[in-house]
């Protein structure tokens, strides 16, 4: 089991972006009758979602998150000294975009910018290596960018995937300090769960052809998409979800010697209500202790753990708070961190 554990190292600053086009999830899509498109919104807890414009990309909402965090914190650019930029929706496939969000964003030619490429888990696998980093000395400040816009990648006309995700991007500053005490992280993965949400068609295993981009029906009950569209098996997801995020998050507790009851607030990626619900009944969690973006802005990825933290607890931030964060998705990959802040300044969420 990859548990870390890390000590004076934090975030001591977010920011957030999300499109100011509004989706409502009742009206979204034309090809499913009213009663279909009713049923699966009210099951998946998802109202309104952000989508992007057809000219904006991840790095956009990353950059006018990464602004305004600079703005009211008062950062210094040539202290940054590393860049990690998380998205399965980059800019191009080469060159990695964290390298021209470093120029963009005025950083100095000397900070180190990569990209990691992982779905919904990937906020916590982004702060292992920004911490780990932090820790091994010479870097001043590092700057996590993660933003999706998986609106672009998956079928109106699947009604499985339609009417679950959002566009989004946020900041956070990361800086070495002992006041940030100790912090956790418990990280998994299995590849032989890779079919259950995938993109099949336009890599470099199945290149983009005409055949790849060709909308299709895809399963006996009329589904469409094409081979580069986004495809998921959400029973077997929920399976999946029940059978291993309980068990990681007790095991996070045994192994960190933290109690359930210091936790201030449980953070769960932003997948569906239905599953976060009974999350919370498993582990016996008091619902005030459980920030919910979901309805608003429905599933956003890698984003949607730090997005919730912007969203609703920017103003409950003030003096040590213990967070417990929890995501899991494609891969399939999961996480569990149990991670400190002290006086973590939340800026106002920007719309792009």
């Amino acid at each position: 089991m990859a548990f870390l554990s890390f000590s004076g190292v934090g975030i001591t600053a977010m920011s957030a972006a999300i499109p100011h086009k509004v989706i409502n999830n009742y009206e979204y899509t034309d090809f499913f009758s009213k009663e279909e498109v009713k049923q699966v919104v009210d099951k998946v807890g998802i109202f309104e979602r952000r989508f992007a414009n057809v000219d904006t990309c991840s790095s956009d909402l990353c950059f006018a998150a990464a602004e305004q965090l600079f703005k009211d914190n008062n950062v210094d650019r040539s202290e940054i000294d590393l860049l990690i930029f998380i998205s399965q929706t980059p800019d191009y496939r080469m060159p990695a975009t964290s390298i021209l969000l470093q120029d963009r964003l005025g950083l100095e030619k000397t900070c180190i910018a990569f990209d990691i490429n992982l779905g919904c888990a990937a906020f916590a696998y982004g702060l292992t290596v920004a911490y780990s980093m932090m820790q091994s000395g010479g870097i001043r400040k590092a700057l996590i960018l993660d933003g999706e816009t998986r609106s672009k990648v998956y079928s109106p006309k699947d009604r499985r995937t339609a009417f679950l995700f959002g566009d989004g991007g946020i900041a956070a500053l990361i800086e070495k300090d002992e006041k940030f005490g100790n912090s956790f992280f418990s990280i998994h993965s299995d590849g032989s769960l890779g079919d259950l949400i995938k993109i099949e068609g336009g890599g470099y295993r199945h290149p983009s052809s005409s055949e790849t981009i060709k909308e299709k029906v895809v399963d006996e009950y009329g589904n469409i998409r094409s081979d580069e569209q986004g495809s998921m098996n959400g029973s077997d997801v929920f399976s999946f979800v029940l059978a291993n995020i309980p068990k990681d998050i007790k095991r996070t507790f045994e192994q960190s010697c933290v109690e359930k009851d210091n936790i201030d607030f449980f953070v769960f990626h932003q997948a569906n209500d239905f599953m976060n619900k009974y999350i919370i009944k498993k582990l016996k969690l008091p619902n005030e202790k459980v920030p919910s973006t979901i309805a608003k802005y429905g599933n956003t990825s890698s984003v949607s753990v730090p997005l919730t933290i912007v969203s609703e607890l920017g103003d409950k931030m003030h003096g040590t708070k213990t967070l417990l964060l929890s995501a899991f998705g494609v891969g399939m990959s999961w996480s569990t961190a149990i991670v400190s802040f002290v006086d973590c300044q939340i800026s106002n969420i920007v719309e792009v």
